[in-house]
């Protein structure tokens, strides 16, 4: 091969260029109909100027066919990589050995290399260098064609090639890592939506399970009522109404993230009931013993604002353990503990009813008719935050769960 004065940018198919279109896509034709023009029209130019002093044989109908065939050939790299730089490699070939002046005869050439290299036939490629290098330099001397080579156009050749090879490679490994990061970015695009997906479907359950359960104890206690104390039922059914409200608020809320796809540039995608934190467990323990089981509220240390994963990690813990208690305690005292440490947030809830239990990963919990699910589904909140939850039966009678997790301020983390 011999320089020219610049390397022309190559268009290329994905790294291993394996996967292949059927036939040439418009914009290759495009290319290749552009290249074809340049490289035909600055040859036959060159041929009239002083870009060849001396060629051993002039321009003919040949040298524009032999000029022409490559950039038509590149119009079908993408498809069928190999074959196509091989005939270019051979029409650039001839052309040189039949000694006809040089020109930019060796624009299709270079790109066809770099198309050779970027779809990943890499040995090929450099394979390719080594065999133009004695071809190009010594074929046209062998023919009769071409005088032979000195030692600094050898030399020069040589470097050229080698700058040539080197800056296709360069370029190769920069387009692979621009693949790379685009797979990466994909990837985490993809693990963020899984993760919102669970977060979605642990709020839908705790919400759902929550506010269905208070209105079932509701709807009982009113049944059982309606007929001897109408006051006591009216105050039930209060109770009803105020839960199916707060539990259609926020399954609106959740299902307008998921209509809008989560997306935090779009204001639609604003929940409309903010997202609980530990400043509501004093009205979940209001709503939880109007529906007819008796929760203390205790809070140990002193207050302080908590990130607000832990903070709403918190209050869905609660929330999930006083909807056990209520659905498979039976008559039961419940206390609800915050204790604020140092670098931890605990939250303790114990009741004294009673159920059978059963064991559910790795936690004895109440049998029930979702038993083990809303465990699971604590124990995920908490260990996503680096904390731990224990649930089981206390030793004298009831049921604890108990969550330790990591909270350090607000400022702090």
């Amino acid at each position: 091969m011999a320089p020219v004065a610049a390397v022309a940018p190559v268009t290329s198919p994905p790294v291993g260029g394996r996967v292949r279109p059927n036939g040439p896509s418009a914009r290759d034709v495009r290319f290749a109909a552009i290249l074809t023009v340049v490289q035909v029209g600055l040859t036959i130019g060159a041929s009239h100027g002083h870009w060849h002093a001396h060629p051993e044989r002039s321009l003919d109908a040949g040298a524009i066919v032999l000029a022409a065939i490559g950039p038509v050939a590149l119009a079908w790299r993408r498809v069928h990589t190999l074959t196509v730089y091989a005939i270019v490699f051979a029409a650039t070939l001839g052309y040189w050995v039949a000694g006809y002046g040089p020109g930019p005869i060796f624009l299709s050439l270079i790109i066809g290399f770099g198309t050779v290299v970027i779809a990943g036939y890499r040995r090929v490629a450099w394979a390719s260098l080594v065999l133009g290098y004695v071809a190009f330099l010594w074929l046209g001397d062998l023919a009769g064609t071409r005088t032979g080579p000195s030692l600094a156009s050898a030399l020069g050749l040589a470097a050229w090639l080698l700058v040539l090879g080197t800056t296709t490679e360069i370029i190769r490994f920069r387009r692979e890592r621009t693949i790379e990061r685009a797979h990466v970015r994909e990837e985490e695009r993809r693990a963020r939506a899984n993760e919102e997906r669970m977060r979605i479907s642990r709020e839908l359950h705790d919400v759902v399970a929550h506010n269905l359960s208070m209105i079932n104890v509701q709807a009982s206690t009113a049944l059982h009522l309606i007929d001897r104390q109408p006051e006591l039922a009216e105050r039930a059914l209060a109770a009803i109404k105020a839960a199916s409200k707060d539990g259609l608020d926020e399954l609106r809320s959740l299902l307008d993230v998921l209509r809008t796809g989560g997306d935090d540039d779009d204001e639609r995608a604003a929940p409309r009931v903010p997202t609980p934190t530990l400043v509501d467990v004093d009205g979940l323990v209001r709503r939880t013993t109007a529906a007819g089981v008796p929760v203390e509220l205790v809070v140990d240390g002193a207050p302080r604002p908590l990130p607000l994963p832990v903070e709403t990690a918190a209050y869905r813990v609660t929330q999930e353990a006083l909807t056990n208690v209520a659905r498979h305690a039976g008559p039961a005292h419940t206390r609800v503990l915050l204790s604020y440490r140092p670098d931890a947030l605990v939250v303790e809830i114990d009741d004294d009813g009673v159920g059978a239990r059963v064991t559910v990963g790795g936690g004895s919990a109440r049998l029930g008719p979702s038993s083990g699910k809303g465990l699971v589904g604590m124990r995920e909140r908490v260990q996503a935050l680096g904390g731990r939850l224990d649930a089981g039966p206390r030793p004298e009678r009831g049921f604890r769960v108990r969550a330790w997790i990591p909270a350090p301020t607000r400022s702090s983390a």
